[in-house]
Formats: structure tokens, sequence, C-alpha cells
């Protein structure tokens, strides 16, 4: 979904949007439906990669700060310092693409904001506020290193990570009322008679918060952990970073295990509430009992080939019994049903997404056995920190697949049960020049964040921290040199 500006989620965006040439198109489809969905996926798909940072590197940053604060712990305020000024840069690179999303909203899919405007936009309208609140602190926070009293400039921080969640519970509020729309009357085909309430806190719209909360602090935790991982396996396996390292680590293995309760939960919804989108998870072409979990395989002319079967297993874990029926893509209307290209592609993207979830739970439970029996092992474990690092990797892998299930797995639909995609866009101009440049504007975006952020760390790893003191945080002595070269 277009999600304004610095957070949203990986499920939150409009499924209208998901553009891959493989996608079967009708000969009625306008002609610029596969470029508006091919710039709509391609620019939330960057996006979201900046979301759990400014939900969670925040939070971690804090976590350091109030250590040093109230530990004197030096290592923990320069690493509080040097992450606030990551997440003042990727806040910078998730303003300037959150607001080509704005725009991309009313450019590409004016059907959408025409006829269902006065619904869908209000979480945005709330959505603004709350980026505006974390510009401001953000700015704050940043300026007060070298100016404000040690706690008064802790507590400008706090509100920080508050609006950024904030922020994300809005944009996850309007991706969910797009699967769960309520709160408004249709009258003559005009939205009439909102109440804003039921449009923010639709039914579906608690699950996906819950869902993309514990995702971010997973995702981020993951990549800050890899970081240092890297740092540790290259002979660095100093304090700092290894407090860098398990700061992140312990937050993202302490949130994956309520993530699977979660995302096994809202399994069981989507079987419950969104049969067809199910059925796209689970590439069944037929309604049945004592259906097989299907790992891998693509649907064509209508049968799944190639895959591994694993009996009755979809059945069990859907109603927990193998008579349990399932609605296969058979049940869904022609005129509305996935094609075979989406369920494939839905299905895959499931697919990796518990993979990779079931990886990084691997190496999460990896971590709390030598937590447990060898703790001074984990900076010095070569294959532990091999595997750690290779979760920051597979954390954006699994956030990516989980976006696009969510979205994907909502074709034909924008508004499920209301406006299809097709009507939706844009039906006049060519949008190939208009991707063409945005394309060109976030490659260039997202090239000169790395530069930006390389140069930072090689600052920081031959000249030591600014060349201004905190006036409560660790001096710039030959000692804290040593710690960070």
């Amino acid at each position: 979904m277009a999600r304004p500006h610095d957070r949203t989620c990986f499920m939150t965006t409009l499924s209208t949007l998901y553009g891959l040439k493989a996608f079967a198109f009708a000969p009625a489809d306008p002609e610029q439906l596969l470029p508006a969905r091919e710039q709509m996926a391609f620019t939330l798909g960057f996006h979201i990669i900046l979301v759990p940072f400014g939900v969670a590197l925040t939070t971690f940053m804090l976590i350091l700060h109030y250590r040093g604060l109230t530990r004197g712990d030096t290592e923990a305020l320069l690493l509080a310092r040097r992450w606030s000024k990551v997440a003042a840069v990727l806040f910078a690179v998730g303003a300037i693409t959150g607001t080509v999303l704005s725009f991309e909203l009313g450019i590409l899919w004016p059907g959408l904001m025409k006829n269902y405007g006065a619904a869908f936009g209000f979480p945005f309208a709330i959505e603004g506020l709350f980026f505006f609140l974390e510009a401001i602190f953000v700015a704050i926070y940043i300026y007060g290193w070298d100016r404000m009293p040690p706690w008064a400039h802790f507590w400008s921080g706090v509100p920080v990570p508050l609006a950024s969640l904030g922020g994300t519970a809005a944009v996850i509020a309007a991706n969910s009322w797009m699967n769960k729309p309520g709160g408004f009357t249709l009258t003559d085909g005009e939205v009439s008679a909102v109440q804003p309430a039921k449009v923010f806190f639709n039914d579906a719209f608690w699950w996906e918060f819950l869902h993309m909360f514990l995702a971010a602090y997973i995702v981020a935790g993951f990549v800050v952990a890899g970081v240092y991982a890297v740092g540790m396996l290259r002979g660095r396996a100093d304090r700092y970073h290894r407090l860098g390292f398990l700061t992140g680590f312990t937050v993202a293995a302490c949130a994956l295990p309520a993530q699977m309760v979660v995302g096994d939960t809202i399994a069981r919804y989507v079987f419950d509430k969104e049969p067809a989108k199910f059925a796209t998870i689970e590439m069944l072409p037929r309604t049945g009992t004592h259906v097989p979990e299907t790992l891998g395989g693509v649907l064509i002319d209508g049968d799944v080939r190639y895959g591994l079967r694993i009996p009755d297993l979809a059945s069990v874990l859907a109603g927990f019994r193998p008579s349990t029926l399932i609605r296969g893509l058979d049940a869904v209307p022609d005129d509305v049903r996935p094609t075979a290209a989406q369920t494939n592609i839905v299905h895959w993207a499931f697919d990796i997404m518990v993979g990779t979830a079931s990886f990084m739970f691997g190496v999460t439970v990896w971590f709390a056995w030598l937590w447990w029996r060898r703790r001074d092992r984990i900076a010095t474990s070569r294959w532990f920190l091999r595997a750690a690092s290779l979760c920051a990797l597979t954390a954006i892998a699994c956030l990516e697949s989980g976006w696009v299930v969510t979205e994907v797995g909502r074709q034909p639909w924008v508004v499920v049960g209301h406006l299809l995609t097709r009507d939706a866009v844009a039906t006049h101009g060519n949008l190939w020049p208009f991707f063409g440049s945005v394309l060109a504007i976030y490659l260039a975006v997202g090239a000169a964040a790395l530069w930006v952020l390389r140069s930072m760390k090689r600052r920081w790893q031959h000249e030591g921290d600014d060349a201004v003191s905190v006036p409560y945080g660790p001096e710039h002595t030959a000692g804290h040199s040593r710690v960070v070269s």
C-alpha cells in the first residue's frame, strides 16, 4: 500500500500494485495496468526495507542510551550516538521514497482515490501527523547530543519510536481495511457515512499490526546483529562489537517465537475469512478434505506439478484434523479468480517466508544454547557468527516475501469485494517513462544512502567519533579509538 514516509509494513500496500510480467492479463485490461503494477511493486519493495529501522533501530538506540546513563557505560553511549545518526540517514531516505509513494496513489490509481478516498484516506491523514512528529523529535534528538542535559536529551528521543509506530499503525489500518473493508456506506456507488473508528480499527487491523510490529524488531535486530557479527568475524571481538551484536540479536531472538505464533494464528484467520487467498497460498486448485501441504511446485493448467506433498498436513494446520474442508480456487468465481501466475508467486513467497523464518529460528535456538552453556563462545564461534550474519539477509527476504503474500494474495482486488485492480488504474497516458524516472530516482537515492553509511563507517573506524565530545558521553581518548578501530 502506498504508505508515505518512513514506515509501512510488509503487509501494507495496494495489492493492485504487484506487477510482474509473469502475470496474465485479460485482453480487456488497460494497457497502463502492467507499468502501474511494476512501478508500485518496485517502489514499495524498496521502501518497506526502511520501515523496521524507523520503528526498531530507534528503540535499540534508546535502550543503549539508557544503559549508558544509568551504568556509566561509554560503549553503550557511543553505540547509541552512532545508531541515531544511521537512523537519521534512513529516515531521510524513507521520507523521500514515502513521498513518491504518496503521489503514486493519485497518479497511478485514481479509481481508488476517487471512489474510496473518503474512507481510505483517513488513516493516511493520521499517518501524516505521526510523520511530522517523528521528524521534529529526530531533529531534536540528533541536535541534542552536544547541547542538552543527559536525561532531557534521553527523553527527547522517546517520542521517535512511538511516532514511528503510530505511523506504521496508520498505514496498516489502510492496508487491512482493503482486506476487510468496513465503516462506510455505498450510496449509488459513492462512499458515504464514513465511520473513522471502524475504518481504522477494522476486522483485520490488530493481527496485521501485531505481525508488522514484531517483524520490525526481527528485521532490524538481525540486520544490526549481522553487521557486528561480520566485524567479529574480521577479528574485532571487543566489547563494543559484542554489545552491538547482543543488543540486536537478543531483541530479534525474543520477538521471533512470538511472531511464529502470531503468523500461525493469522494463517487460520485467512483460512476462515479470506478463503480465496488461503487457496492461493496453498496452491489448491480444487476444494477438498485431507489436503496435503505442498512445498514448492508450480500450478500449470489447473494441476500442481513437481512439489513435495506432505499428506493431510494443510487440513490439519487449518482445522486441526485431516477431514477439514479447504475451499480451493474452483470455489472462486471465474471473473475474480487469481491467475496461475499469481497463485505460483503467492505460494512460493509463502514458502520462502516460512523457510527463512525457520532458518532464523534455528539460529535463535543455537544462540540460546550458547548463552546457557558456553556464553564465552558467542563472540568466538565462527560458524555461529556466520549463521548470525546470514540472518540479516534472510530477515529481509522474509519481510519482502511476507509482503508479497499479503498484497498479491489479494488479487484481483484493490478493495476486496468492491473494487478490482483493473478498475482502479489510470486509463490515459504512457506510464512507462514515469516508471523509468522513478526507478532512476530510487536507485540514485539508494546508492547515495549506501555511500553515506559507508563513509560514516570508515570515519568511525579510523578517526574515532565526532570532533566534539558529548558532555556526559564517551570522551575521545586513545582508549576509545582502539575500541572502534
